[in-house]
């Protein structure tokens, strides 16, 4: 993939030479960057939502905040290096990859992903990074993947990164202890591309990045402010006001996760505020069930939402990714969720080998809550 057309496009955006671009990737999986006009000062990207919950927006980063995240960024990871691109360009994660390495003035490496992400593509784009200090960023789905892989050779390239970024989804327990008792230096980002892509790492704000918990209406919420984040939706002012706030002379971006902040500073993410299912009158959270249902054996990882239900009003339904997603071991797990779960195990089951993922490696939880209504309502 040649990146170099892209690469001074951004530069020029970066340093005022030239306009706001957004990346876009051709059907022959050559990307563009195309210039837009944002109408907002100083704006350098505008990148697309992952869509993941909803059609997509438009975000305008700006100079000042991408170059805020980038500075946070090589504090946190001590250090300015040579980046390996393994996710879409398109998308703020792919899009920062780029953004960092030209501040660092080194130059990224992008990996083969004709065929899909695979862990023998990525070893080999690994074993051409030329710079001692190495980072890249990679989802949940990615790093099992790698860690699967019996080559030992793609074990050999993770552990010579600085730091791996896991971004983009939750990432379990046992992925990050198995990473870590493999070695490598894995740190869980959280952010959006309201915020410039991952900007707590590890739980902890970067430099110049506040988190707290929202109040009366937004009760619950994290909300993400400080010098990374966004100035708002292309075209979209409705949008905008309802995402962002100014509050004391600091920028807000009103995320749609529940979570909390310890006293040292440190924020946890319980899960969606959407996320809450009331069945049968009952409310249960999506991402407790999730969590016990990936816990039982077999259980590779799990979707739960609610879908509608004539008699439950919202019935619970599980997309579940199994290592045998056949019916007789799906007879078996029925039977063990529903010991775990008790009533609110879910009603509908969909089993397969793998969960429906977006692109950028994101769940896609559109096409999956599709698949559940359709199953609940052909029980």
């Amino acid at each position: 993939m040649d990146i170099d057309p892209v690469l001074k496009a951004l530069a020029a955006a970066l340093h005022g030479e030239g306009p706001a671009v957004e990346i876009v990737v051709q059907e022959d999986g050559r990307p563009e960057a195309v210039p837009v006009e944002t109408g907002v000062e100083e704006a350098a990207v505008v990148v697309r939502t992952s869509g993941s919950t909803g059609t997509p927006k438009a975000t305008v980063l700006t100079v000042d905040a991408l170059a805020a995240s980038s500075v946070a960024t090589a504090m946190a990871l001590r250090g300015e290096g040579q980046w390996l691109l393994a996710l879409p360009l398109q998308y703020v994660a792919g899009v920062q990859v780029l953004v960092r390495s030209l501040y660092a003035g080194t130059r990224p490496w992008v990996m083969d992903q004709s065929n899909g992400f695979t862990p023998e593509a990525f070893t080999a784009a690994a074993e051409e990074l030329t710079d001692k200090i190495r980072f890249t960023s990679l989802v949940p789905t990615q790093l099992q993947r790698l860690l699967d892989s019996p080559a030992p050779e793609t074990l050999a390239v993770l552990r010579r990164f600085n730091a791996i970024l896991l971004g983009g989804a939750p990432a379990s327990d046992e992925l990050l202890a198995n990473a870590q008792a493999e070695g490598l230096h894995v740190v869980t980002t959280y952010g959006s591309a309201e915020t410039c892509g991952g900007c707590v790492y590890d739980g902890e704000p970067l430099d110049g990045v506040e988190v707290r918990i929202g109040e009366g209406e937004l009760e619950g919420r994290i909300l993400l402010g400080g010098d990374t984040v966004a100035a708002g939706y292309l075209d979209a002012p409705r949008a905008t006001n309802a995402a962002f706030l100014e509050e004391d002379g600091v920028r807000w971006y009103v995320t749609g996760d529940l979570g909390e902040v310890t006293d040292d500073g440190k924020l946890t993410v319980l899960g969606r505020a959407d996320d809450v299912i009331i069945t049968g009158g009952v409310k249960a959270s999506a991402g407790y069930i999730q969590s016990k249902l990936e816990e039982l054996d077999g259980v590779t990882a799990a979707f739960v939402a609610g879908v509608p239900s004539r008699e439950w009003g919202q019935a619970v339904a599980a997309y579940v990714a199994m290592t045998d997603p056949s019916a007789e071991e799906l007879k078996g797990f029925t039977a063990r969720h529903e010991a775990a779960l008790g009533v609110l195990a879910p009603k509908t089951v969909v089993a397969k080998k793998d969960l429906l993922m977006l692109p950028n490696g994101k769940p896609d939880r559109l096409a999956m809550i599709a698949q559940l209504s359709a199953a609940h309502q052909g029980q």
